[in-house]
């Protein structure tokens, strides 16, 4: 399974009867419009108003670097914030200033700059959407992560940008993002890599800073080793992400329950066909909006924040 290219040169990829990309285009599905409107309140005068009102908030962020003539760009941060152009400036705000803090974790976010998580299929976002839209991102974390090849901060990164790509998809801003994490071989090992500082950073990246709609967080297969894992985890959990968060060990049909069987892969109880689609042809997806990216990572602070 490899990446093919459309008649107007757009990559995807076919797995089985799906035709998987990613969707950078304005939605004209009926039924992702109309939630918009529903659960996000937006119509065209909500989205002038908070155009103009976000554009202006950040007109007095002088120090902070973003396109202000790039409707695409805030209504990415718009769509999560509801059209409250104050909460999204918020959010933008966070974002950036987590981006600098955390430089390390953060600078070169591109596909020619990482690549290790995803060729060795440690994150993957192509499979079909599920049921209610949301786009799917499996996170391995056990028997297919090797912190000795992949050292958790590249895990990290390579999760920053599966996510960035997703974001950039206003399908995906409307119907938001749900992840797999599958622990199956979780051991002492993997569980030593993580520490509460390091926890504690992408708690708050998950609940302050970025910009998407995270509607749920499975874990499957999960030993009882875990328990010590998510322990490092939990204490900085605010309710909203705690309630989002379910467990399922071993039990296919209760994952089933949440997600529709044909957006999942055969080991986790699905339909999609074998073999599954590999993190480096997901790679190769990516890489082929490597000026996209670049753009993209040459946002944010210039000098020290206010």
């Amino acid at each position: 399974m490899d990446l093919q290219f459309d008649t107007d040169g757009v990559p995807f990829v076919a797995w089985g009867e799906h035709k998987i990309r990613l969707e950078r285009t304005a939605t004209t599905n009926p039924e992702y419009i109309q939630k918009a409107e529903r659960e996000l309140r937006e119509t065209p005068i909500n989205v002038k108003n908070g155009l103009a009102e976000l554009r202006l908030l950040l007109q007095e962020e002088t120090n902070l670097h973003v396109p202000l003539d790039n409707d695409e760009f805030l209504m990415k941060f718009l769509r999560p914030s509801k059209f409250y152009a104050e909460s999204a400036f918020k959010r933008i705000v966070a974002y950036y200033k987590f981006r600098r803090q955390h430089d390390d974790y953060c600078k070169d976010l591109t596909p020619n700059s990482v690549r290790s998580a995803f060729d060795h299929s440690i994150i993957s976002i192509l499979s079909p959407r599920d049921q209610h839209g949301r786009r799917i991102m499996v996170v391995e974390s056990g028997d297919r992560w090797n912190p000795r090849e992949v050292p958790l901060k590249e895990v990290f990164r390579g999760v920053q940008m599966g996510l960035e790509s997703a974001m950039a998809e206003p399908p995906t801003q409307i119907n938001g993002v749900i992840v797999i994490m599958d622990m199956k071989g979780l051991s002492f090992t993997h569980v030593m890599q993580f520490t509460p500082a390091f926890a504690k950073m992408v708690v708050d990246w998950i609940q302050d800073c970025i910009p998407i709609r995270l509607k749920a967080v499975h874990i499957v297969n999960q030993p009882y080793i875990f328990n010590m894992l998510f322990a490092i985890f939990k204490p900085f959990l605010r309710e909203k992400l705690r309630s989002r968060i379910f467990f399922h060990g071993f039990n296919q049909a209760s994952l089933l329950k949440h997600v529709d069987p044909v957006a999942l892969r055969k080991r986790h109880g699905g339909l999609l066909p074998e073999p599954e689609v590999s993190g480096p042809v997901l790679w190769k997806m990516m890489h082929y909006y490597e000026d996209n990216f670049k753009v993209t990572n040459s946002y944010g602070y210039v000098s020290k924040c206010k």
